[in-house]
Order: C-alpha cells, then structure tokens, then sequence
C-alpha cells in the first residue's frame, strides 16, 4: 500500500456535480490521502473560469474601475457550490475581505490565487480532511523563483504527520508572506511537489480528458491514445505543444521516480495515460509515441565561407541573442552555415537590430529570415531501434507535396523536428500520423 496524490483540474470542481465526482473519486481508493485543487473552471461552452475573473477583478481595480460587479460573479458561483452541497461553511466574510485586498496588492497574483484558496476550503469541508494553506508550505526566493528543496522540506514537515489533507494549487508565498503564482496551469506543478513531499507511490492526474492523445484531436479525427510514455518522450510532446499536462509539473515527479497517472473525472474507470522514468515493461511495438507542434516561427539562416574554422562564431551569434533578451529554440547548423529558430513573438521590433549586430561581430556572407514557419516534432523512443524511420517520415511529407524548410533531429534520437511552412501544418501532421497509425 502507497500513497496517491491527486490533483484536479478546472473541468473537474466546476459546479458541485463535479465536487460529488470527485468526492466519489477519492473515496474510492483509502491510497489517495492528499488532493491538490484547481479553481473551478467552466461549466459551459460560453461560462467564465474563476482564475480569468479574478484577474479581470484586479485590473478593474487598478485601472480606477468598479470591480463588484465581476467579484459578485465570483462570490455567487463559490456560494452556489457550498449551497448544492449543502455546506455549513460561511465564506462570504472572508470573500468580501478578499475583495478589498486586491484593491491593496501590486500584483495580480495574490487575486489570481484565490480560486484555488476558496475551492481548497470547500473540498477540504466537503471531504471533512485538513486544510493546508499552499502560501505556507510552497515557497519561492525573494527573487520569485521556486524554492524547490526549501519547499519539499517544510511541504513533507507540514503532511507527515496528517492522515489526509487538501493542498490548492498554483500558488505559494515569497520570504516576505507575499502570494506568488506559477505560470498558467500550475496548479499541475503543485500536485507534483506535493507527491514528492510524501514520497507518493503514484500522482494521479484528474481532468476532462482520458490521456494523451498522440496528436491533435482538431487535426486528427479521434486519434490513438498514449497508453504509456517515458518523461523524456512527456517533455519533447509538452515542450512542442501537448497540453494536457504543465510541462514544468514533470521535474518534481521525475526526479524522485514517481510515476504520473492522467485519468479522466468524468470516465473514472478508464486507466487513462501512465507516464513513467522507464518504458513501459510489457513491451510496446510502436515506432513513434506521439506528434506535436507550434506555428509562428522565423529561421534565421547565417552563412559564412568557412565558418567552421571561424574560433568563436556561433558564441558570437547567440550573444546577440542574449544581449536582446531573445531565446532561441532551435539551432541547426551546416559546414557554412548557422540556422536559429526563433518564435516571432521573440522577434517584434528587434529584427533590424538583429541584422546589425550579427553583421558587425561576425561579418557573415549573408543573413536570410524565413518567416511563418511551423515546427512538429515526431517523438518515440521506438524510433532508435527502428531502422528508416527518417525515411518514412520524408517520404510521407513528399508524397503530401510538403517541402521541408528545416531538419532536427537530436542526439538521442528521440525525436525529428521539420520545419514547414504553415501554411501546410495541418496536412503535415496528418501525414505523419497516417504513415506510422
């Protein structure tokens, strides 16, 4: 017997419906001690998330605008799902105390968290477990990065000594007791960290969705589902745009070898996507493992007449970069030339600057930008042991009458990256998938 730390999305806590299903979830199975919520999400098509109120709430509040209107909307949908669950718990004091400080904060984040705060307070009365303010046990430096090691210390402190407990995601505090989020779906991140913490058998992954898909459903119509994918293979598909999963919610999970379990609120019996540090020991026949993609690049091609000899060029070229605060994403090169893929977004009102500072420290040949570029990744850990792999993949792109404007492949061989232009993203995809599905 393990422990299993279960994390809940958005979908999962919308309405109070969502609150029994989860409820029902987690008793099921005495293993899953500790559960991390998000805010509730959307309960239909054109509802808002509580996360996208609150932030609309504090700029309301700091552009010189009436913000009770928005923050009535929050505090209606959290006193609905105390009232459907027929809760004895009064949040309205500490609702409206919520109101006025975020008029007082210099940051949104402190708004932004309190999705996750007030929907923790109610699945943990609901529940009838502890509650655990994350601002108390996750900590970031006063610089606001995360504080891993400070974190997992205190965090395995705090729920040693608990029999089961409720840890909101997304947020945690600085040195000064000031609120600080992750990024955009981080309440991923913290469901991690936690069942590091605990040294969890399994952290169970609970969303609208039964797994990863081994490409996107809005190209592919009803593709394959992953069953079973390394963390390598995990952070190459999240990296290049799989999102059912935040791609830093890996690191705290992996380090300590514990697998991740995606599974499905809504299809509670379907075992969903396992995730795992070593392939899966049943054996799996497949070449590639999934494919994934971004639009909106720019390949920036440098070529010099013997470059290779040139001590220094390419430190030259990335210094530029550095300098601009650009980074890059990816850096294919050749004998003569240098090739660096950067997102536009990267790029707005440096282009020219770029050029000139390329040409006076590294005097190229010529500097070309390619714009509107796409990149995909096909990635497998199958595809080491099996031979014309590389073959079919081009062969599927020509026969699509696809031309590849961009070749990289890493040195694990975990996956090939092309680049095309976008306005064949789509067919490219489809190709792929077709050839190796």
């Amino acid at each position: 017997m393990g422990i299993k730390v279960s994390k809940f999305g958005g979908s999962s806590l919308c309405d109070a419906e969502q609150f029994k299903k989860v409820k029902s979830i987690l008793l099921s199975d005495p293993d899953r001690r500790f559960v991390v919520p998000s805010a509730p999400g959307r309960r239909f098509k054109d509802d808002e998330k509580i996360t996208d109120l609150l932030y609309r709430c504090y700029k309301l509040a700091h552009t010189g605008q009436s913000y009770s209107e928005c923050f009535s909307q929050v505090v209606e949908r959290f006193c609905e799902i105390v009232s459907d669950l027929q809760l004895d718990i009064d949040l309205l004091p500490e609702l409206h105390e919520t109101e006025k400080e975020i008029a007082r904060q210099d940051d949104p984040d402190y708004a932004a968290s309190r999705g996750e705060y007030f929907c923790g307070l109610i699945l943990a009365r609901y529940l009838g477990w502890d509650f655990i303010d994350a601002a108390e046990v996750i900590h970031f430096d006063r610089q606001g990065v995360f504080a891993p090691e400070w974190t997992n210390e205190q965090l395995a402190e705090s729920l040693s000594g608990r029999e089961r407990a409720v840890i909101p995601g997304f947020y945690g505090s600085m040195p000064s007791g000031q609120v600080k989020t992750f990024s955009r779906g981080g309440s991923d991140i913290t469901g991690a960290i936690v069942a590091r913490a605990v040294g969890a058998e399994l952290y169970e992954n609970w969303t609208d969705v039964s797994g990863f898909l081994m490409a996107d459903p809005r190209i592919i119509d009803n593709p394959r589902l992953i069953d079973w994918l390394t963390y390598r293979e995990l952070r190459e598909l999240s990296y290049m745009g799989a999102t059912v999963l935040h791609e830093d919610a890996i690191f705290p999970v992996r380090k300590a070898g514990i697998p991740t379990n995606i599974r499905n609120t809504n299809a509670p019996s379907h075992p969903g996507t396992m995730i795992a540090v070593d392939p899966n020991p049943a054996g799996d026949e497949r070449t590639i493992t999934g494919i994934a993609g971004h639009k909106n690049f720019t390949l920036i091609s440098i070529d010099k007449a013997m470059m290779n000899s040139e001590l220094g060029f390419g430190r030259r070229v990335l210094s530029v970069l550095e300098d601009l605060g650009i980074s890059f994403e990816h850096l294919p090169t050749g004998i003569d030339t240098m090739c660096v893929v950067i997102a536009d977004k990267e790029l707005e009102r440096h282009k020219q600057e770029i050029i000139d500072r390329i040409e006076e420290s590294c005097h190229p040949d010529s500097i070309e930008f390619t714009s509107g570029v796409a990149l995909i990744a096909t990635v497998g850990r199958g595809m080491v042991n099996k031979r014309g792999t590389a073959s079919r993949l081009f062969r599927a792109l020509a026969v699509a009458d696809i031309n590849v404007r961009m070749i990289d492949q890493g040195s694990s061989e975990l996956n090939i990256i092309v680049g095309v232009d976008g306005k064949d993203f789509e067919r490219a995809v489809s190709a792929i998938y077709y050839e190796f599905v």
